[in-house]
Formats: C-alpha cells, sequence, structure tokens
C-alpha cells in the first residue's frame, strides 16, 4: 500500500506558513479499496478560501505518486460536528463595491487574451481607474509570470465573517490568481465542479475593496466552467479576444451564442482583435498583416458587436510580457493601442 502519509505531506498550506495538510492535521481519513482511493479533510467552519485548491491539489498529489489508482475522491468534512450554516457558502459581499465585473474572454487559446487582459487592466490604472484582476484560468494561470509576482503569496485576513484573501498589488492593479498558490510546475488535475468552485473563490473571497472595473480573465472555450461561473458571480458583461485568422474567427461565435444564450444573457461589450498587423519595433509606421487583415472587424460587422479595439503584434509584447513588464506601461504603438482599448471600454461602461 502507498506511503499515503509521505504522499500527502507534499500538498502545502500557503496560508498557513506552507506547512503541509498533515502537520495540520487536516486529513481526517484515508481509505482504499483495491484501485480506489477516498481521501477526506477537514475544515473548520469558517470558510477556507483555498479549499478547492486543496483539493485539486490532495488529488493530483495521489495520481502522481500512485498511478495504480484508478479512482481517487477527496472529500471534505467540517471539523466540528455540526454542519455548515448557510451564511457559510459564498457570497458577493467582496465585490459589492466593484462598478463593473469585464470578463474577457475567447472561443479558443492562442489568441493572447491573458496578454490583452492584463495590459487592458494596466492600461485602465493609467487612465487613472481602481482596477483589479481575477486570472480565473485555473487550468493554465499566467498573471504571475506576466506582472513578475510569481513566487508572491496574497496575505489571508480572517475576521468574524469569514476568512478573505488578500490581492497583490503592483502596476497599480490588484492581482489574484491560483498561480499564486501552485508550485512552479504543478499540475492542477481538477475536475468541472472543483475547478468551477477554485475560479469563484479566486474572485468571491477576495478583499477587492472599491474598485472601477474588475476585469476576470477567463478560460478559453465555452464549457461547463464557464456557464456555472456567468451564472454565480455578478458579472455585468464581456470583452471577447479574437485574432484576424479564420480558425479563431470561427470559435468568436461560440463565445457570443453562449453569452446572448437566454440561461446566461451578458452583453458583450465588443470584439478586440489581436495581432492585428505586424508592426516591426525599428519601424513603427510599418503594417504587415500576417494573420489577415480586417478579420475580426468583419466579424464584429457581422454579428452587430463594436470591434473597440486593434492591437498590432510587436516583439515586445511577448518579450516585456515574459519579463513580467506588461507594454501597456510603454509609450510605443501597442502600448497606445491598449491605453486607445481602455479609454473606449471607459467611455462605453460610464
Amino acid at each position: 500500500m502507498p506511503d499515503f502519509e509521505k504522499i500527502l505531506r507534499e500538498v502545502k498550506h500557503p496560508g498557513r506558513g506552507d506547512r503541509d495538510i498533515v502537520e495540520l492535521g487536516m486529513v481526517k481519513d484515508v481509505a482504499v479499496d483495491g484501485a480506489k482511493a477516498v481521501i477526506t479533510l477537514g475544515f473548520p467552519k469558517r470558510r477556507d478560501p483555498l479549499t478547492e485548491y486543496l483539493v485539486g491539489s490532495v488529488r493530483a498529489a495521489v495520481i502522481r505518486n500512485c498511478p495504480e489508482m484508478e479512482s481517487v475522491e477527496v472529500k471534505t468534512v467540517v471539523d466540528e460536528a455540526a454542519e455548515k450554516a448557510k451564511k457559510d457558502e459564498l457570497g458577493t459581499e467582496m465585490v459589492e463595491q466593484v462598478k463593473h465585473i469585464v470578463a474577457v474572454a475567447s472561443g479558443k487559446g492562442g489568441v493572447g487574451k491573458s496578454t490583452v487582459a492584463v495590459n487592458l487592466a494596466i492600461a485602465l490604472a493609467r487612465l487613472g481607474y481602481r482596477v483589479g484582476l481575477a486570472d480565473a484560468d485555473v487550468y493554465g494561470p499566467s498573471i504571475p509570470t506576466m506582472t513578475a509576482t510569481e513566487g508572491e503569496t496574497p496575505l489571508m485576513e480572517q475576521t468574524e465573517t469569514g476568512d478573505w484573501l488578500v490581492p497583490i498589488e503592483k502596476y497599480g492593479v490588484k492581482w489574484m490568481s491560483i498561480g499564486y498558490f501552485a508550485e512552479r510546475g504543478q499540475a492542477l488535475i481538477w475536475r468541472g465542479p472543483m475547478a468551477c468552485g477554485a475560479l469563484k473563490q479566486m474572485i468571491l473571497q477576495v478583499k477587492w475593496g472599491a474598485l472601477d472595473f474588475l476585469l476576470v480573465d477567463m478560460p478559453p472555450g465555452t464549457g461547463d466552467i464557464h456557464i456555472s461561473f456567468l451564472q454565480d458571480v455578478p458579472v455585468e458583461g464581456a470583452v471577447v479576444v479574437t485574432t484576424p485568422q479564420n480558425v479563431a474567427l470561427a470559435d468568436v461565435e461560440k463565445s457570443v451564442a453562449m453569452l446572448n444564450n437566454p440561461g446566461i444573457g451578458k452583453p458583450i461589450f465588443g470584439l478586440v482583435e489581436n495581432m492585428s498587423w505586424f508592426t516591426p519595433a525599428e519601424l513603427p509606421e510599418n503594417k504587415y498583416y500576417i494573420f489577415g487583415r480586417d478579420g475580426g472587424k468583419a466579424m464584429a460587422e457581422r454579428l452587430g458587436l463594436e470591434l473597440l479595439g486593434q492591437i498590432p503584434l510587436v516583439q515586445g509584447i511577448r518579450e516585456n510580457g515574459d519579463k513580467g513588464e506588461p507594454t501597456a506601461l510603454g509609450t510605443g504603438p501597442d502600448g497606445e493601442a491598449f491605453l486607445a482599448l481602455a479609454r473606449r471600454l471607459a467611455e462605453k461602461l460610464g
């Protein structure tokens, strides 16, 4: 039988000084029946903002160390005998001081959605707005890398009403991401409901304070996670990111259809066409339409949406993103494009 104590000691609680869950007494039971393992974790009645993260980390640790296990289930119980009170459920009090919650979505990956989200947040902050960004892409969180905040861990503030995460602040923006809690290279093996729970915690259990804009970097696609999130979180509307390529434009319609679905009914503030043309840094006036020309503009017209902005492909966007210095901090054509996008979105939402 595998040494589950050793395996579970790999799982650290980032909010408790990185002590492992065995040391913290959170492992209440480990039951193995053939190729099936059931691990039970105990939490206090006060909601732990990292519950879903810890559940996913335990499952990942067991799967990684015990490939012979065909089924791994992680259950949670309350340490006290009493059941959780209804008030312990996630509410929306932490976003009540946020004027606009805007989802940044895309029909497919690879279109630069996170790049647009990060730079739009910084551009809005440069215009004087109070801004936060929640990295809701729980399978591929990239905000810590793009903002050079890797290695930082948000503080956890305990109050009578619950435990709340305090976002990281840099470049005039408040940042929150599941990536702050996952170790480098750690795979988060989550099923849909677990991922959706973690996603909502990254927004609803964060002490945002008063904000003009809270941008939510959504996972790419149009699955159950997106639908559940949009139904449970008071998102005002969405911005959809695409590139001029036909393969990306085809998926825009899926995102638009999902957002327009009567069960969701979220307005679409417009499209953002990323990588609209290539502009060499040394020749800022030159434009090379390597992915096609005005595909996003044509799609916006066909769908009856506004094209909020066109972002050029400049080598600095990639380089600065990798260094954690978003291009919206600068004054080049790419930085100016993000400022123009921020102005238009702010005008549109009033």
